[in-house]
């Protein structure tokens, strides 16, 4: 097996974990077939949060009666202690369990810190004293929040998009993790489904010894391919490598990671998740991007003015207004 540990946390696990987002646009029954082959196969490490709708209830269906066999990781978007811990209560019951391996902060606007008002940090603190996480983790779109969750050495993971279309500075995050023994949960590995290869991508990440891909799974024919590399692990021959630059060639400029600093549009469009629809709309449920709410705000992107702030203030030099013309146009064939 190709092992990774997770800095401080001491958790070593096989270097391929299974995220349970997509797994919301399944049957339960799928789901839990997925889940159990994913363990049966060597996958140890399974990454849910309280914002996946079903996702950690199906997850808690599929390993009770083997919680000590497998580390569950798990996430609340919450702003302040209150909510917090309702979120903690609600994912302990629902994945069936008393304790969760990491408990992350899901993409907070700021790095939550000791004295803070929202009261954020005390909360997670108090449930690794009480038993009930044994890791507190941070997860975020943004470079500079990430860069400052590993310098404050606040939290034991950070959870961050990363594949071979990330930037020096991002990879160089990455490194600053091994040095400050933070574990590295990557997300977004398959860059959204803009990476097509993903055995090329494996080998890539393999250079990576303190890098945890969560791999988004959904069927059994992508199960499978991840498996596969547990066994054999891709390695990153001259033909990948030739792959990884064509693509970079072609895709570094069309993948929004939803960090808003594009935000607020003149136009009153949310930029942020309107431009990467197309992604959003094919791995968590349709209909929770279909509602009459979701249509009116798609619908938006016709008064843009293409003034070009958005596009300004993208610190990944993407073309946010073509961005949003060809989301939007994607969007409207899910429309009936």
């Amino acid at each position: 097996m190709n092992c990774v540990k997770l800095g401080k946390t001491g958790i070593v696990t096989e270097k391929n974990a299974f995220g349970a987002l997509p797994i919301q646009r399944v049957s339960t029954e799928e789901a839990v077939s997925l889940l159990r082959k994913a363990y049966d196969g060597g996958m140890t490490f399974f990454d849910t949060a309280r914002a996946y709708s079903d996702s950690e209830e199906k997850v808690g269906i599929a390993f009770k009666g083997m919680r000590e066999k497998i580390f569950l990781a798990s996430k609340s978007a919450a702003k302040n202690a209150e909510g917090f811990q309702k979120d903690l209560e609600t994912s302990l019951k629902k994945l069936q369990t008393d304790y969760i391996d990491i408990l992350q902060l899901h993409n907070p606007p700021f790095v939550p810190r000791p004295g803070g008002e929202d009261g954020l940090y005390e909360a997670a603190l108090k449930a690794k004293q009480e038993g009930k996480i044994r890791f507190i983790g941070f997860t975020n779109h943004k470079l500079p929040l990430a860069r400052e969750a590993v310098q404050s050495n606040l939290y034991d993971t950070l959870q961050f998009p990363f594949n071979y279309l990330s930037t020096e500075e991002e990879i160089q995050l990455v490194k600053d993790c091994k040095t400050a023994d933070i574990g590295f949960i990557c997300m977004k590995a398959m860059s959204g489904g803009l990476i097509r290869n993903s055995a090329a991508i494996c080998a890539w990440l393999n250079q990576y010894d303190n890098a945890l891909p969560i791999w988004g799974i959904q069927r059994e024919s992508e199960l499978d391919e991840f498996l596969s590399y547990i066994k054999n692990p891709p390695v990153l021959t001259d033909a990948y490598r030739k792959l990884i630059e064509n693509d970079r060639r072609e895709l570094s400029g069309q993948f929004c990671r939803g960090c808003a600093y594009c935000m607020p549009c003149p136009q009153g469009i949310e930029i942020w998740n309107s431009a990467r629809m197309s992604l959003m709309i094919r791995r968590a449920p349709e209909a929770a991007w279909t509602t009459p709410e979701w249509q009116e705000k798609m619908k938006k992107i016709e008064s843009c003015t293409n003034c070009g702030a958005c596009k300004a203030k993208c610190p990944y030099g993407l073309d946010t207004p073509t961005l949003l013309r060809q989301n939007y146009e994607d969007y409207k064939t899910f429309i009936k």
